[in-house]
């Protein structure tokens, strides 16, 4: 039997998951995401928000998998100075 799992490079999260109210460089959050998810860790990873609007580049620092919900920490390493839409 598998683990199903889905392989992330870009961070996309909505306000429920815990998309930031508010970004500031070098802060950490904390947000989950559903389902077992494999990000790169320790690299530079674009943040959007539910509309694919990229606002920066976050470094995960931490991942956890428990309960069919993926967990992450991650900093922000990158203000964009004007957010751009990705798709």
């Amino acid at each position: 039997m598998g683990m199903p799992c889905q392989v992330n490079s870009i961070v996309r999260l909505k306000r429920s998951q815990g998309y930031p109210d508010r970004l500031t460089l070098h802060e950490q959050h904390r947000v989950a995401k559903s389902g077992y998810r494999i990000f790169p860790l320790d690299v530079p990873l674009q943040l959007v928000d539910d509309d694919w609007i990229a606002h920066a580049d976050v470094v995960i620092r931490s991942l956890t998998w428990e309960n069919q919900t993926t967990t992450l920490t991650l900093e922000v390493v990158r203000l964009y100075e004007s957010p751009f839409a990705l798709k």
